[in-house]
């Protein structure tokens, strides 16, 4: 568990982080550089679930090996159905991240949403539900293993 509290924000106890696949972890279905270590670190103090719609169909390939939870989703209401996956959880303790507008519902119910701009971008949905936003998955893992960042970011 990584447990930070934050100023006028209040206490941030993560036991789970969940991520979007496209866009967010890899550009164009592979896994962005740096990606593959540091979900192995964060995997010593949480579980990490990744959900996607598995746009280019590399998802399962790309992720074999690390130390994960993997869901591909299917039909039309992805972003219901990652909502209600972080619901399950326990939204209070879960990190979110996520660029599309698939993602915004997860994001705004998390208690920590972070939007991730990697080469795809991230729509306007996704940046307006996030309570952060930030250039590159390695970024948005920066938060988590220097929670100080976190803290420097969403305080009051």
């Amino acid at each position: 568990m990584i447990d930070i509290d934050i100023p006028s924000f209040g206490r941030v106890q993560v036991h789970h982080v969940v991520s979007d696949f496209t866009g967010t972890l890899s550009v164009d279905g592979t896994l962005v550089p740096g990606v593959a270590g540091a979900i192995h670190e964060l995997a010593r103090q949480v579980t990490f679930h990744v959900l996607t719609a598995d746009t280019f169909g590399t998802a399962a390939q790309a992720t074999q090996g690390l130390p994960i939870v993997f869901n591909k989703l299917s039909g039309p209401d992805e972003d219901r159905q990652k909502a209600d996956y972080v619901g399950e959880l326990g939204a209070e303790h879960v990190v979110a991240l996520g660029n599309g507008n698939n993602d915004r519902a997860m994001l705004r119910l998390a208690r920590v949403g972070v939007a991730v701009i990697e080469a795809e971008g991230a729509s306007t949905e996704a940046v307006q539900a996030a309570n952060l936003v930030v250039v590159g998955a390695a970024a948005a893992f920066g938060l988590l293993l220097e929670p100080r960042r976190l803290r420097a970011a969403l305080r009051w």
